[in-house]
Formats: structure tokens, C-alpha cells, sequence
């Protein structure tokens, strides 16, 4: 991982995407959206960013291509690619709704989008051609797990050698039916995300991108790039198929992802030095979720740090795994776990360590990023220090 953006609450910069980790505050707010007419409007939403009326591949960027052109420009830019020009470099990035905000706008007088715009991979395409990416395209849309798998898929991409370079990650946007969806479930908190509280009463969507950029270590070597985040070690992919929206409360499929990633890397669990885990703050996921770390981890549940990241940044969707794969790299490669906003109330029922107070030094040699999604889609990944 040689390159990192970010578009978020936080931030639109690393450094202020990592100060606001260290801080440990964030709260979300009513989206200001006129025709939200629902009784929970809380969003960890974006200001300063419009949507642009320009000209892209297929129509003009919505919200979601918008946050992830930003991010991913300045991952490129991180990388050591600005203004190379086209470059033989893949895309493979996750969403949930792509550009649906250009339909929901409709309403309020904005043009009608065309036909092409209603699907999840225009932000794949809209990355590619506005940086003149020439290298395999493709997207995921597994809804919350989808920028876990479209990083997996980015790293196969490489090892199978279909790219030296992968921009890779996830974007998702405000989108007021998958509010109002969430709404008529009864699975949004009134107050904010509260993962592995017990006073948890649902999640609440944030908004942004995450945006990485994979690469060859003998690509990076050649060109003299020395700088590398992390590593991607492993993933392991389960479906569990269980129920269209509630995880299976065995948690057998998820257990299967950890292994198999922690396999794939030829890792021991007792090697793993930080979890960010997929805690929604939806009551059963973080009970199945805590149950799935005990079993994996054994004993070291009680003392491997867990970091609550969606309790910041809200439950950003197919941006989730991205934002959580990015937040390990920075964990990684600065050797601290930031500090978990403190829980109003432990939850029993999920017995982990979640460090709060002050940022945790820490070498951290592998970290595990965990990803889950309705229909059962499952996901983990390993990364590890270069």
C-alpha cells in the first residue's frame, strides 16, 4: 500500500483524518436534506463538498464519484503519481449506491440522470477516465463488505499479474432511501453509533471515501518509491446466506473469514496486534461479531485492541471496510491504536478490549480488518507491516 486519500467528517486530509482518530470526538447531526421526512435524519455527513456539474464518463459525478475522485487523487498524489499522466494502472473499488443521490436530487428540480448513472460501477469508471487509469476496471457492490472485497480483488489482481498498480478502496454518499429503509427496520440510533454499547440502539450512516493505492513491491522498487503503509497479507471470503439482513447468529461464516485470511497470510492469532472489527452498534451484529473474536482469538480477546472506528465515523457503507483497511494501514505503519470513544455501557455480551483515554503505542505487526454485509457476505483481511 504506497498511496492513501481520504474524504471524511474527520477530514479531507490524512492528517486530519488521523488527528480526528486521536481525538475521539465526533457527533453526527440532522442531514440537511428538505425532503428527508423520517423521524431519524442523523448522518456523520460532509460539508464543502457540491456536486459538480461537469462532464464525466457517463454523465456528471454525484456525491459518492465526487468523494471518490477527491480521495483518490490525493492517494495517487501520495503514491507518486501526480501528474504522470495516463498510467497502466487497474481500478477495483466498492460501493453500495454509487451515484443515487443524482436520482434523489431529481425531486428537488436538478436534471434527470441518464440510465447508466443508476449503477454502482459508474464509480469505478469515473475514477479511470478522469486519471487516465488504462488498466483493468471493475467494482464491487456486496453493500457494507464491498471496498473489503474490492481490496482483496485489487491484491489478486496484482499476484495474478493483470496489474502493477491498483487503485483501490471505497466511496458511498448520503442516500435518503437507504435512510428511510433503515428508518422503517427499527435499526437507527437515535444518538449516535454506539458499537458494543449496551445502550445501543441501531447504527447511523456516515458518509465519505477511502481511497488506497496497491502496488507491486518490485513495481515500487523500480520507480524508487521507498514509502509503503502496509501490506496486504491475506483475506479470507465466506457467505453465510443465512437472512436477507440479520447475521447468522452461530457465526460460523465469519469465523471461516478470520481463519482463512489469518491461512492465507501464515499467521498465528496470537500474532495479531489490533482488530478493527465491522461493529455496526446493531444489537445482534456486535454480539455475533465479539463471539466470533473470542473464538478466533482465545484467550488474547481480552488484551488484542479493538478499535471501534464506525463509533467516529458512522456506518459508511461499502466505504466501511475501506476506511477500516486505511485506519489499520496508519495504525500499522505509526505504531499507535487510537482511542475508542468510551462506552456509556459496557456490554457484557461482548467481552473485548477497547482502549479509551489516550492513544495506545503499540508496535503492530499484523492487523485484521473484519467486513460484513446483508445476504451474509463476509470478509477479513490481514494486513502487516512491510
Amino acid at each position: 500500500m504506497t498511496g492513501v486519500g481520504v474524504v471524511s467528517c474527520l477530514g479531507g486530509t490524512v492528517d486530519s483524518y488521523w488527528s480526528g482518530l486521536l481525538g475521539a470526538d465526533s457527533t453526527p447531526a440532522p442531514v440537511a436534506d428538505p425532503l428527508a421526512n423520517m423521524d431519524n435524519r442523523l448522518l456523520y455527513g460532509i460539508d464543502g463538498f457540491p456536486e459538480p456539474m461537469t462532464p464525466s464518463v457517463a454523465g456528471r459525478p454525484g456525491r459518492t464519484s465526487t468523494f471518490a475522485l477527491a480521495a483518490a487523487r490525493a492517494a495517487m498524489s501520495d503514491a507518486g503519481f501526480e501528474g504522470a499522466g495516463p498510467i497502466e494502472a487497474g481500478v477495483s473499488v466498492g460501493t453500495g449506491v454509487g451515484d443515487v443521490s443524482l436520482f434523489e436530487s431529481v425531486p428537488a428540480g436538478a436534471a434527470v440522470p441518464t440510465g447508466v448513472d443508476a449503477f454502482p460501477f459508474k464509480v469505478s469508471s469515473v475514477l479511470a477516465a478522469e486519471l487516465g487509469l488504462t488498466g483493468p476496471v471493475t467494482s464491487v457492490s456486496t453493500a457494507c463488505s464491498a471496498s473489503g472485497y474490492s481490496v482483496s480483488l485489487a491484491a489478486d489482481m496484482i499476484r495474478d499479474g493483470e496489474a502493477d498498480v491498483v487503485l483501490t478502496g471505497g466511496a458511498d454518499g448520503y442516500t435518503r432511501v437507504g435512510v428511510a429503509c433503515f428508518n422503517r427496520m427499527g435499526a437507527l440510533d437515535p444518538v449516535r453509533c454506539r458499537p458494543f454499547d449496551a445502550s445501543r440502539q441501531g447504527t447511523v450512516f456516515g458518509e465519505g471515501a477511502a481511497i488506497l493505492v496497491l502496488e507491486s513491491e518490485a513495481h515500487a522498487r523500480r520507480r524508487g518509491h521507498t514509502r509503503a503503509y502496509a501490506t496486504v497479507e491475506g483475506a479470507g471470503w465466506s457467505c453465510d446466506a443465512h437472512h436477507p439482513t440479520a447475521p447468522d447468529g452461530r457465526a460460523v461464516q465469519i469465523v471461516r473469514a478470520m481463519r482463512d485470511a489469518l491461512d492465507e497470510a501464515g499467521i498465528d492469532p496470537d500474532e495479531i496486534g489490533c482488530v478493527i472489527p465491522h461493529g455496526t452498534g446493531t444489537p445482534l451484529n456486535d454480539v455475533v461479531e465479539s463471539r466470533a473474536l473470542e473464538t478466533v482469538l482465545g484467550p488474547a480477546r481480552q488484551t488484542v485492541p479493538i478499535y471501534s472506528l464506525k463509533a467516529l465515523l458512522g456506518h459508511t457503507g461499502g466505504a466501511a471496510a475501506g476506511f477500516a483497511l486505511l485506519t489499520a494501514a496508519l495504525i500499522v505503519e505509526r505504531g499507535v491504536v487510537p482511542p475508542n470513544i468510551p462506552l456509556d455501557r459496557p456490554d457484557p455480551d461482548c467481552a473485548l478490549s477497547l482502549p479509551a483515554g489516550a492513544p495506545l503505542p503499540a508496535r503492530v505487526e499484523h492487523a485484521l480488518v473484519n467486513a460484513y454485509a446483508f445476504g451474509g457476505n463476509n470478509i477479513s483481511v490481514l494486513l502487516g507491516r512491510p
